[in-house]
């Protein structure tokens, strides 16, 4: 539709419905009866204002804020929700800073719509955002906060585990449950012994009543974190996990590039929420940026392995390009 081709009182018609309705900020409703119209004309006035050019509607995006650059991702990925926060720098402390600010956000307003939530137990990232969310939620419905991957390592790190989970269910309100065996045992027999516990496996019939699971993500490189708590892959480890492909993991469970479990005997010696579990939950929540987590990132999103993902601005605008 051209001007040319509607009169001229349309014109002044259609002008003074879009000033009305956009400048002045009066209802359809309102328009219509000033002007002696019905509600429908109005509505189809101001149509045909967009058509012609008349209004002309922008969304201005608040600095820091990404909507475009999520929905590309989520398009892109058919992922159900991307949240975006500006990473400021790639030093390490300012990146966890802003990651766990993002995840705190979300977390306060999507908590405490689960009963069971799951939280991984070595990630500075998570325990950023716990540190970062403003008090206790007690409005909810989370009735338990449950440790999916053993914790135990050296006396210096012994108890972060276990502090992470403690601090995310005193956050939601509600009991934790610990899961107080080794990540990574020594061999399969001894990971089998120790799955057979009672108490072992109280923690993995949680797992199949969690609706939701908080994660971070790692390459195959091991974080600050995992070595400091000899909870990590040795080179051995490394060399049979990198000759299958692995790029990445969730839960110290490995994937490769597209996103598909590496069986290895590594996997056979971890004490934690399976592979099969995760995606009988679907419902994943993954906080992690940065370039040296960007393969891992993009391998899970191939996979099916992320439902939210919570990034920085530069890795997202690497997985949007």
């Amino acid at each position: 539709m051209k001007t040319q081709e509607i009169s001229f009182e349309q014109l002044r018609l259609i002008s003074r419905v879009a000033g009305l309705y956009y400048r002045e900020g009066l209802s359809q409703p309102v328009i219509a009866g000033q002007l002696s119209l019905s509600q429908a004309s109005v509505s189809r006035l101001l149509k045909m204002g967009e058509e012609l050019g008349i209004i002309r509607i922008s969304v201005e995006m608040p600095e820091g804020v990404f909507s475009e650059l999520e929905s590309a991702i989520e398009k892109k990925y058919g992922v159900r929700e991307v949240v975006v926060t500006d990473n400021g720098s790639d030093e390490p402390s300012s990146l966890f800073k802003a990651l766990g600010g993002a995840a705190a956000s979300w977390l306060e307003s999507h908590i405490s719509d689960h009963e069971v939530i799951g939280v991984s137990s070595w990630s500075e990232t998570l325990f950023a955002a716990v540190e970062a969310m403003r008090g206790p939620i007690t409005a909810g419905r989370t009735s338990h906060v449950v440790q999916l991957l053993g914790g135990l390592g050296v006396s210096s790190t012994i108890s972060f585990a276990t502090q992470l989970t403690e601090s995310m269910a005193r956050i939601a309100g509600a009991q934790g449950v610990f899961l107080m065996v080794p990540g990574i045992c020594e061999s399969e027999e001894a990971r089998n012994v120790l799955l057979d516990d009672a108490t072992c496996r109280r923690v993995f019939e949680m797992y199949e009543r969690a609706t939701m699971l908080l994660v971070g993500i790692g390459s195959l490189v091991p974080s600050r974190l995992l070595r400091e708590s000899r909870n990590e892959t040795n080179s051995a480890d490394q060399e049979e996990l990198r000759s299958l492909g692995a790029v990445g993991d969730i839960c110290l469970r490995y994937f490769d590039r597209e996103g598909r479990m590496v069986d290895s005997g590594f996997d056979r010696r971890v004490i934690g929420i399976s592979p099969a579990q995760i995606r009988r939950i679907n419902n994943t929540v993954v906080v992690g940026g940065g370039r040296k987590k960007l393969e891992a990132i993009k391998a899970a999103l191939k996979g099916g392995w992320i439902s939210t993902l919570i990034t920085d601005s530069a890795v997202a605008s690497e997985l949007a390009a």
